[in-house]
């Protein structure tokens, strides 16, 4: 668990933490399409989500996202928790996500994405969340993200 400092613990005293992506390059992308508004759900694969592991997201909650280094970055306020199939993900939740242009798009990436990280299948159950940001705690001197060249 990341150490939170005690002031921003106080102002968000029954906050969770967590990292966009699996790697440092998605995780930088994720919290730029945050920031920039076009990012306002995510989603997870319910089985990694236990006592053990990843804390369910909660309506009404506020929560602090992480930069790759376990700085935080900004923190999120949950308005919709819902649980769907990966095959029932409809575009307008795809869309939210902000990372495609389209469902075929975000149905391609996220099958890749849960492919390495567990196993992929299209029945499999996520976790869909939709968010606002509410305050970006690391947005002061740091210099725009800069976007891989494809």
């Amino acid at each position: 668990m990341t150490e939170i400092p005690a002031a921003l613990r106080a102002r968000y005293p029954d906050a969770t933490t967590f990292v966009f992506g699996d790697s440092e390059v998605l995780s930088d992308r994720l919290l730029a399409l945050v920031r920039s508004g076009k990012k306002t759900a995510t989603c997870g694969a319910l089985r990694d989500y236990s006592a053990e592991g990843e804390v369910l997201p909660a309506v009404g909650r506020r929560d602090i996202a992480l930069e790759w280094d376990g700085r935080p970055a900004l923190v999120i306020h949950t308005v919709e928790v819902t649980i769907r199939r990966f095959c029932e993900v409809d575009a307008d939740f795809a869309l939210s996500e902000g990372e495609d242009d389209s469902l075929e798009g975000w149905q391609q990436g996220h099958a890749a994405y849960f492919a390495r990280n567990g196993g992929f299948t299209p029945e499999m159950e996520l976790v869909c969340e939709r968010f606002v940001m509410v305050e970006d705690l690391g947005g002061e001197g740091r210099s725009a993200f800069s976007w891989p060249q494809r």
